[in-house]
């Protein structure tokens, strides 16, 4: 009957989680807050710690949150994706006249009175600067994306900046914002007479014009942050953010459970089932715009044919390894268009078909020899797969898939690295150094992405990652990216990611449905759907 009653209680507790998008497990106690909290420090579980600290240079998901904590920005993202000034007074819009008409200039006024972290004022040059710095080639830019459509950028006074487009660009206010290709405002004091910025030593030690400061970075173990008490909106309510880097799921569940950090984001799917018996935190679930994909190098040899890639797609089971190595917590996916946007396409998923695999195998010229692996004149299908090193979900898909590769005569050996290093400007995949790849990418709001499929945004030029040179996926994300029309950018959209499916740069997973845990004494915490949490760090209070 114990048993019973034990097993009754984990289904009613998984079912809470599956069905409320914000639940949770234990009220705060009569004292006024839980025994376990610090009043006025925050303590973040983290699975990474960043791969820098200066923008121009990083590519993870860390990065991208530090940075929110570190820096402000012309625009942010809210928690739904939608544009909130920053340093802007205001959103540009051809409404307010911050978008000309003909939808080639931008108008964007600041704040007056922001200050940098050491009290030298923060104005419109820093971010013309910061242009200057992106376009620098001396400067090894993560991606010149977007940038490179600006003609010239004016500041007529300290607080104005006048930016001049060679032609219309439908996803320019992202530019201004976070994440991605988006820079925030670079301290033209410190950095400008620099020759470059590739060494800076900036880049891991920044001054802030955001609402905390990096007080120390101890690597591999934690970051502390600080409140920037010249913040312009005011100090933060939180003194202290204590950002603790914790790569094993469990070690990070195990904190969570004794009370030992207050954030645990994007909760592990093997520890999902377990919140429930955790007192004293909530937990809310949200689709967030993280796609899982098995990244595919197209300038190998072996994998530049896409029947070779097309077999791939079909002689794995991908729903059997979200249904069992994720749990079905994530929902499959078929593009890498956010699933509710107003541009999501309709593409079917690929299906199971091992038998069809091996006739386009067949059909591309490669047969089985004696040791069972595919053979085509001198080449053999030998390939790595790699993926980051901290999430035991991850390495057992990465061995389901060994595994049903194999039958196909696919030789796999999987090769990971920390994540840092996996997305490191000359690591394993802006370096072009894999073979196959399992990871995650994020999405801004606006569906443009060019970027990631355009042959002239190859690495060290963008974020083309799985090398695709195709003239109809160059032509179809570049016309997409310049008008302004929804009705024709969804379009556009639909024959990009037709053709995207039909070629298989990649095989597009999942997206993520993030659960997060906070401890229940935290206020105005609120998962966002695109880039970081850290949207509103200033507000956060415990």
């Amino acid at each position: 009957m114990k048993a019973a009653r034990a097993l009754l209680a984990l289904l009613f507790a998984i079912a809470a989680l599956a069905a409320c998008s914000r639940v949770s497990s234990g009220p705060t106690p009569p004292g006024g807050h839980n025994p376990w909290t610090i009043p006025g420090t925050l303590r973040l579980g983290e699975p990474d710690e960043p791969d820098g600290l200066d923008p121009l240079f990083t590519h993870t998901a860390a990065a991208d949150n530090a940075d929110a904590l570190i820096y402000s920005y012309l625009l942010r993202y809210d928690k739904n994706g939608e544009y909130i000034p920053d340093l802007a007074t205001q959103v540009p819009s051809r409404k307010n006249g911050g978008i000309s008409k003909d939808g080639k200039t931008i108008t964007v006024h600041m704040r007056k009175g922001v200050v940098w972290s050491d009290g030298a004022p923060l104005t419109a040059k820093d971010w013309a600067f910061t242009y200057s710095a992106v376009m620098n080639p001396a400067n090894n830019t993560k991606t010149r994306y977007g940038w490179d459509d600006i003609a010239s950028v004016a500041t007529p006074n300290d607080y104005t900046i006048v930016i001049h487009l060679k032609r219309p660009e439908a996803a320019i206010l992202g530019l201004l914002a976070m994440g991605g290709s988006s820079y925030p405002p670079l301290p033209a004091h410190l950095l400008a007479k620099l020759p470059n910025l590739n060494h800076a030593a900036f880049n891991n030690d920044p001054i802030s014009s955001g609402p905390f400061l990096l007080k120390e970075w101890n690597h591999g173990s934690s970051l502390i942050f600080v409140a920037n008490r010249r913040y312009f909106r005011g100090p933060p309510k939180l003194e202290k953010i204590v950002w603790k880097v914790i790569p094993d799921p469990n070690t990070l569940f195990d904190e969570l459970a004794a009370h030992e950090i207050d954030v645990y984001p994007s909760v592990d799917e093997n520890s999902i089932s377990r919140l429930g018996g955790i007192k004293g935190i909530v937990v809310e679930k949200k689709l967030i715009a993280n796609w899982r994909h098995l990244g595919i190098n197209c300038s190998k040899p072996q994998l530049r044919d896409p029947r070779v890639r097309l077999a791939i797609a079909e002689g794995i089971d991908w729903k059997r390894i979200n249904d069992t190595v994720y749990h079905g917590y994530n929902q499959l996916a078929v593009s890498d268009i956010y699933p509710n946007s107003w541009a999501a396409p309709a593409i079917p998923l690929y299906p199971y078909d091992p038998q069809h695999a091996m006739q386009l195998l067949a059909q591309a010229g490669w047969k089985k020899a004696p040791d069972g692996v595919l053979h085509k004149g001198a080449l053999a299908m030998r390939l790595t797969l790699s993926t980051g090193t901290k999430e035991q979900e991850n390495n057992e898909a990465e061995v389901d898939i060994q595994s049903q590769l194999r039958r196909l005569g696919f030789d796999i050996e999987i090769h990971n690295y920390p994540v840092s290093l996996l997305f490191a400007q000359d690591g394993p995949i802006y370096g072009g150094k894999y073979d196959l790849e399992w990871s995650i990418d994020t999405n801004g709001p606006d569906p443009d992405n060019e970027n990631n499929w355009n042959g002239k945004f190859v690495p060290p030029n963008g974020g083309d990652t799985s090398w695709i040179n195709d003239p109809v996926i160059n032509r179809t994300s570049a016309l997409a990216a310049h008008i302004y029309s929804r009705a024709k950018r969804k379009a556009l959209y639909q024959q990009e990611e037709e053709r995207i499916h039909q070629l298989v740069p990649t095989v597009f997973f999942y997206w993520e449905n993030s659960y997060t845990a906070t401890n229940s004494d935290l206020k105005h915490y609120e998962p966002a759907a695109f880039i970081t949490d850290m949207w509103n760090a200033w507000q956060w209070q415990i």
